[in-house]
């Protein structure tokens, strides 16, 4: 893959993932909820699932996915009723006073499981990832540059959270979110609810 071709991926990948939208309410959920360690599980398993999306649609699965409506249906409204259940989830949890380092491990908190289907219950990836790549890859494309930018794509995106995630857990800032972890809560459950209701009724 020409070099050129390859930096032009990277800023559109670049530019997807810093969009504002459910993946980084969430990582910043988990982050404040479960501290660094699940901060990171929600990015890494988050461009896993982005992963595995650019990987389907290289593979053909994602013109499955987009011409298949009862498919992409199932896909649709399972991402928003998780999207549902993060967003009461966090809007139902209580106030965490930070009194120790020991409470960063939350046991609710699961960024493994999380960052996945948040990302693999989005079949809109299918349609971004398939109009992408239609702009740098061919049919006789060899398998290394296929897995260029499958690993392009996931590294970008995973390496975006994790770095959302280092920022939040520097100095004071993860200790005065979660002092006032009843606010970002309140928020970003209603931000979740409000993102699953525009996919449902859209």
């Amino acid at each position: 893959m020409e070099f050129h071709l390859w930096l032009s991926l990277v800023v559109v990948c670049l530019l997807g993932a810093l969009s504002p939208g459910p993946s980084l309410a969430l990582v910043i959920k988990n982050t404040i909820a479960g501290g660094a360690k699940q901060g990171y599980a929600t990015a890494i398993s988050h461009g896993l699932g982005v992963a595995i999306y650019a990987a389907a649609c290289i593979a053909g699965l994602g013109l499955l996915i987009v011409n298949l409506p009862v498919l992409f249906s199932i896909l649709q409204y399972g991402g928003a009723a998780f999207l549902v259940y993060l967003g009461v989830k966090a809007l139902l949890a209580s106030k965490r006073v930070v009194k120790d380092e020991a409470i960063d491990q939350n046991l609710e908190v699961n960024g493994w499981r999380d960052g996945f289907l948040i990302a693999f219950l989005n079949p809109k990836l299918a349609i971004f990832f398939i109009a992408l790549f239609s702009q740098f890859i061919d049919a006789n494309a060899s398998i290394e540059q296929k897995i260029i930018m499958t690993s392009t794509v996931g590294l970008i995106d995973a390496t975006w959270y994790c770095l959302v995630t280092f920022a939040l857990t520097r100095g004071n800032i993860i200790t005065t979110l979660k002092n006032n972890s009843h606010i970002v809560d309140k928020v970003t459950g209603a931000v979740l609810i409000t993102l699953a209701a525009r996919v449902v009724l859209q």
